[in-house]
This record gives C-alpha cells, structure tokens and sequence, in this order.
C-alpha cells in the first residue's frame, strides 16, 4: 500500500500533466494521451472534468499552470521509515551496493522485530563476502544466459564440481536459504549456495531452451489425520506452500496427499513428525521407511 501503483496513479498521472504544462499549454487531447499512458481507462473522464472545472485548480483553463517548476515527487516520512527498514535486511545488499540513507527518520522496524515461526538457525551467510560475490555473479549469469564453472561442498564434506547453466534462484523461507536451479548437459541439478566453495564463468552462453534440464517428477506423501486440538487447520496451514489435496475419511479423520521436490523431503519428514500421533503415513513405503529411520536414529541420540 505504501508504494501501490494503483493508490498512486493519480498523484504520478497529475505530476506528468503538470511537467508538461509547465513547458506548454496543455489541452484535453494531450491530458487524455498521458492520462492513457499512466492511468486507468475510466480516469480519462473523470480527470478531464476536475482540470476542466478547475476542481483541483492546478490547471488554467487555457491550458497553463501556476507552477513555476517541474513537479516532485518527494517521499513521505513513512515510506522512508519503511525503505530503511528494508534495507537494514542483510539480504538486500545480495542484488547490488546500494547506498543512500534518510538520517531523518527512522527505521519502521528492525530485522530482530520479525519473528518466523519455525525457521531454522542454520540459513546462509548473507554477509560473508564470498558469498555475496558468489550470489552476485550467479544473478549475472542469470541474467546475461551465460554458464558457470561451481565447485560445492557436498553434505558429506566431499566436493563436486558442476558445469551448469543457470535458470533461476528459488529462496526458502523454511530454510532461509538460497538455492540455484539451472542445467548441464545430461540433467536439472539444485545447488545450495551457501555450499559454493568457488563460481567463476566459463565462458559458454546459451539460449533459452538450449538447456537440457529435466524437470523431475513430483514426488507425494499420504497421511491419515486425526483433526484433534485443530490439527487440520493447522497442517493445511503449516504445508500452505506446498501443493496438496484433502478428502474427508469420516467425522474426524482426513487424508491429505503432499506434493513436493526431492530436495524437500528431509525437511517434509521432520514436519510431518512435527504432528506426532496427528498424523500416520499411509503411502508410499518409502517414506514410512524415512519416518522409521528417524525415529530409530531419534531413539538411538537419547540413549
């Protein structure tokens, strides 16, 4: 709302008639040619008409302004306090360095005033140089369609190197992580940026659709729940983002089928177990034997 195009097109088509006006006269034809570029169909009317009987007295009926100088559009205290909350977010500084302050004012809130419910501790380092730099060149490669040369840690210690094409980063809010889906020659891959250890080019482009990436198969979960202490307005709130279908058992039970990537499934257990007895997996086998596996492994760190 701070910043609405729409709550703000008056205000931006007014400002364009008036930086016109303050050249040359302007008469209705041209107001209704720069009201088209700016503002909403209906508004070709009813601006016209406010100017025309001097309504808002900022245009003369002769088509000139009073105005002496070309209009402004000066920020309001708010959206500075708002601006320079956004920009107190780490993350912002990952698209460019972009310095400007407002000392005037301060921020609406702060990065400690935001609390996610159930993220983990462990998200990537914003402000580690080489990971700014890393992030940096993969959003120019995005851009540009040219390839890259990576080198990641993989989960266990070893390390990998890809040459892929990128096609675009997807941001975890769960994680907060970033992460890099792009292609090689044979098949799709997903990195995770915060285990880039080198990103430098390599000196190939590509045009859209020269990529050879596979789009992997959805992969799904189906668990009975048992809609106890609101448990089904909560599951369906807690798995929002994923895609998912719902069908009613009886009076109490329901079966939810949970849509997700193969890079989610770690993090889709840990939630589902989350529920405790709310919840039993049904299908597929494989991912009862995931729910076995860290139960027993759960089990096994107490003793």
């Amino acid at each position: 709302m701070i910043f609405s195009e729409f709550y703000g097109v008056y205000y931006n088509t007014i400002a364009a008639i008036l930086t016109e006006a303050v050249a040359h006269p302007v008469f209705e034809q041209e107001m209704k040619r720069i009201i088209q570029q700016y503002a909403f169909e209906e508004s070709k009317v009813t601006i016209p008409d406010a100017i025309r009987d001097e309504k808002w007295q900022l245009i003369k009926k002769d088509g000139t302004t009073p105005i002496k100088n070309r209009p402004s559009m000066p920020l309001s205290t708010l959206q500075k306090r708002w601006l320079k909350a956004v920009f107190c977010d780490p993350r912002v500084r990952l698209f460019g360095e972009m310095q400007f302050d407002f000392p005037d004012v301060e921020p609406l809130f702060l990065p400690s005033d935001v609390i996610i419910f159930d993220q983990y501790n462990d998200g990537d380092p914003y402000q580690d140089p080489t990971y700014i730099a890393n992030f940096r060149l993969i959003l120019d490669a995005i851009r540009k369609k040219y390839s890259l040369d990576i080198v990641v840690r993989t989960r266990k210690g070893k390390t990998a190197r890809y040459v892929m094409a990128p096609q675009y980063l997807e941001y975890s809010e769960k994680d907060d992580k970033f992460r890099l889906i792009g292609a090689d020659e044979r098949f799709g891959c997903t990195i995770n940026l915060g285990r880039i250890m080198s990103c430098k080019p390599c000196g190939e482009t590509f045009e859209p659709g020269q990529e050879k990436r596979i789009v992997p198969k959805p992969r799904s979960v189906v668990f009975e729940l048992t809609d106890q202490r609101n448990a089904l307005e909560r599951v369906l709130l807690h798995f929002a983002h994923f895609q998912k279908t719902a069908e009613q058992i009886d009076e109490s039970r329901y079966s939810v089928t949970v849509y997700y990537d193969k890079e989610d499934e770690t993090e889709l257990v840990i939630r589902i177990l989350s529920f405790g007895p709310m919840i039993k997996v049904t299908a597929p086998q494989s991912f009862v034997d995931l729910i076995k596996q860290r139960l027993i492994h759960q089990k096994s760190c107490e003793h």
